[in-house]
């Protein structure tokens, strides 16, 4: 078996564990998740839900990954038997159904990019056409999902000191950089403060069972909960790391995030007199007509898609890695040659992704084109699954070596840990049962 890196620093792993937490999932999918579920009230959901159980879910991975320093597949089979493999193989393979759509909306990223540098989105146009024509095309689209896909390949490709550590520290302070840029901006309109309270002040009259709904899968989403990247990337931890702290640390910096991207976006909205409930269309709709109509927007537009991009990649990353990890510890393939194939393969099946809004519009599977469908099954039934599986077995197959492990065998004096095993025992399996069946019915 090839021999496994590790995280060079403590700073190294905070940095790539944020990233693979923070993505679309905070900057482009919570806004607008929170404007389409009444702002403030969804949002202090959220942070509940997160405090509740989803940093508890988090550090259950970590302490899995550390533990068996091996990949989803064999951290489960090592620790638990041959029949708990298949936990690992649904973390997996998760990742990489989500990575083949992820691929295409982080393209239109790029794509956006461009096109607020050359002012192709100046005032006076249709954006909802213009976002439509650019979408349905054969060709574009394809050709940017490609090119973030060989950008994040040459990444994981260069190894984990080399490449995944390497970067995120890079990335993630530049994203930070911008993140409060934008946020300053946003705020100093004339009009954001209507947008401030709605986002800051809660109004409970709109709270429905949904919202809860909506609350947890975002949690989900976010803190790649479910999907093997965290277990993965604790495997690549030192056995002296204070794992809590760590975990803590990761899960305050994508909140953190997430909220400054609602405070960035919905103050904007408002300022202009936009609708917060736009839906998915806020970011590549709704956010380039606000651009247009501030002083400096072609810059400030520039910025906010190069942030998206930026949070995009780091969670790319993340999303890859574990296949990778599993291809090297399990089967003994080099890390190139694990990563060139199953990022051709991740591409391909980005490819009617990204036509099912243009060629294959039409093509319908069991009553959703291909990019839905792959939503759908990620979504709604891979990740709640996945995190169930995770929560019984560190809960109840493995709750002593866990409680061990997590106090690095004795060494940290952790009087809240019965708190966390009882979340993982009762709370999250509750949850995430809820939002499952709730989600398919």
């Amino acid at each position: 078996m090839n021999a496994r890196e590790n995280w060079g620093s403590r700073f190294g792993f905070i940095m790539a564990a944020a990233g693979s937490a923070v993505g679309l999932g905070n900057i482009w999918r919570f806004p607008y998740m929170t404007g389409t579920n009444g702002g403030a009230a969804f949002l202090l959901i959220y942070l509940g839900i997160i405090i509740a159980f989803g940093l508890s879910l988090a550090m259950a991975e970590m302490v899995l990954g550390r533990a068996a320093q091996r990949s989803a597949v064999g951290a489960f089979r090592t620790m638990g038997g041959r029949r708990w493999a298949v936990a690992g193989y649904m973390g997996i393979v998760t990742g990489f159904v989500i990575l083949s759509f992820y691929i295409v909306v982080a393209g239109w990223t790029l794509a956006y990019i461009v096109m607020m540098a050359r002012g192709a989105l100046g005032a006076g146009q249709n954006y909802g056409d213009l976002f439509g024509a650019f979408v349905s095309s054969p060709v574009e689209p394809i050709a940017y999902a490609g090119l973030f896909m060989l950008v994040t390949a040459l990444v994981v490709a260069s190894g984990i000191g080399a490449g995944i550590e390497r970067w995120n520290k890079v990335l993630m302070p530049a994203l930070f950089a911008l993140l409060l840029i934008l946020v300053v901006r946003s705020l100093t309109l004339p009009g954001a403060a209507k947008g401030v309270e709605y986002y800051l002040v809660p109004d409970f009259s709109e709270v429905t069972a949904g919202t809860f709904r909506s609350a947890i899968a975002q949690a989900f989403f976010s803190l790649s909960i479910g999907m093997g990247t965290m277990l993965t990337y604790g495997s690549y931890l030192g056995k002296h790391e204070r794992l809590p702290s760590a975990a803590l640390t990761v899960v305050l910096i994508d909140t953190t995030v997430a909220v400054l991207a609602g405070l960035m976006i919905l103050p904007a909205v408002f300022a202009y007199g936009l609708n917060p409930g736009e839906g998915p269309g806020l970011t590549f709709v709704t956010l380039p007509a606000v651009f247009a109509a501030m002083p400096f927007g072609a810059l400030f537009g520039v910025l906010f898609f190069t942030l998206l991009a930026i949070a995009a990649l780091t969670s790319a990353i993340s999303l890859l890695e574990p296949m990778i990890a599993y291809f090297v510890d399990e089967r003994g393939v080099s890390r190139a040659r694990a990563v060139w194939i199953m990022s051709a393969i991740c591409f391909a099946l980005g490819i009617p992704a990204s036509l099912s809004f243009g060629a294959m519009a039409g093509v319908k599977f069991f009553g959703f084109n291909w990019f839905d469908l792959m939503d759908f099954l990620a979504n709604t039934i891979m990740l709640p699954i996945g995190g169930l599986l995770l929560a019984i077995f560190i809960g109840w197959f493995w709750s002593k070596p866990a409680l061990a492990a997590l106090s690095n065998q004795g060494a940290l004096h952790q009087p809240w840990a019965p708190v966390w095993m009882f979340v993982l025992r009762f709370v999250a399996p509750v949850g995430i049962v809820w939002i499952l069946l709730s989600g398919l019915f």
